[in-house]
């Protein structure tokens, strides 16, 4: 019952995400999805990744976590991506990486930014 429920919550966001995102042009929203991935306040992604910045000259390098590189071709499957941020310890219980979406740190809509950061660069 528990799963189920969890199952239709992400099916439910992941359909307002789809539906707000389609508003957004992907340029505004990779954009976004930088300036989330160094807000300390928010995602701040590159406390543990290296990711490339968006001119390519610098690139931030954290060392904690796998690189975020080649982005789409590791997660052709956006769903896949979404998922891995909203809740890492689905798949790995022991992950130190935050539960992003499930603690309400970032928003669906903020998570879809920065999956399009990542997956232009």
């Amino acid at each position: 019952m528990r799963n189920t429920a969890k199952n239709a919550k992400a099916a439910l966001s992941l359909a307002a995400v789809i539906a707000s995102t389609s508003l957004m042009s992907s340029a505004f929203a990779a954009d976004e999805g930088y300036k989330l991935i160094t807000d300390r306040k928010k995602g701040n992604c590159v406390a543990c990744h290296m990711i490339p910045s968006p001119d390519g000259s610098d690139n931030q390098a954290g060392n904690g976590g796998p690189p975020l590189i080649a982005m789409k071709a590791r997660f052709p499957d956006r769903k896949a991506l979404f998922d891995q941020i909203y809740d890492p310890t689905t798949k790995n219980p022991n992950s130190f990486m935050p539960p992003f979406g499930a603690f309400n740190i970032i928003s669906d809509a903020e998570i879809n930014s920065i999956m399009d950061y990542l997956y232009k660069h």
